[in-house]
This record gives C-alpha cells, structure tokens and sequence, in this order.
C-alpha cells in the first residue's frame, strides 16, 4: 500500500497550489479519502474528506470556500486545490486513506507560506 503526496512548496501569501496524493495497492475506489495537515508544534488537524464516489465532501471551518477536495478515481488520485493561502496554512499535509477499520498514511508534503 502507498499513498505518495506531491505538490508542496513555498508559496507567497494569497497564492494557490494543487496538491495530489498518488494511490497504489489497495481498491481506492471503496476508500473514503481525507487530507490531514500538521504545523509546527500542533496537533495534526483534519482538513477535508471526501466519500469513496465523491458524492459527500466536507470541510474545516478554517479551510472552507479556500480548499478545494477532489477525486479521481481512474486514476487512484485525490487532490486538494489550495487557494488564498495564508501563512496560518503553513504545515505538511497528509492524505488518508479509509475504509471501515483499514486506514492508510502517506508521508506529507510540506507547504510553506
């Protein structure tokens, strides 16, 4: 199983990335997938989830109408369209894969503000 986030980088405040979580050795079509992010000296919080055919999406009230979640999955693919960034978004983001008591990690990328 692997989960492979990319996307990340320095970005000025008010600007936008794309970030992409790449998915491989399980049915990702049945997982509920979710990006998950953690600054320095926090807590990892939830950001955004998005049910297993896209039909239900949620936000954090901190994110919303600034993040974007997505799916694909022809491609094993869920992504997060981060816009208006502000330098509280500073962490590395995670995604997560969930199915019942099955979860996966994959190992972050960082964004920077």
């Amino acid at each position: 199983v692997q989960l492979v986030e990319s996307g990340g980088g320095l970005v000025q405040p008010g600007g936008s990335l794309r970030l992409s979580c790449a998915a491989s050795g399980f049915t990702f079509r049945d997982y509920i997938m979710s990006w998950h992010r953690q600054a320095p000296g926090k807590e990892r919080e939830w950001v955004a989830s998005i049910s297993s055919r896209g039909g239900t999406i949620n936000y954090a009230d901190s994110v919303k109408g600034r993040f974007t979640i997505a799916r694909d999955n022809a491609v094993n693919t869920v992504y997060l369209q981060i816009n208006s960034l502000k330098p509280e978004d500073t962490a590395v983001y995670y995604c997560k894969a969930v199915r019942g008591a099955l979860s996966y990690w994959g190992q972050g990328t960082q964004v920077r503000t």
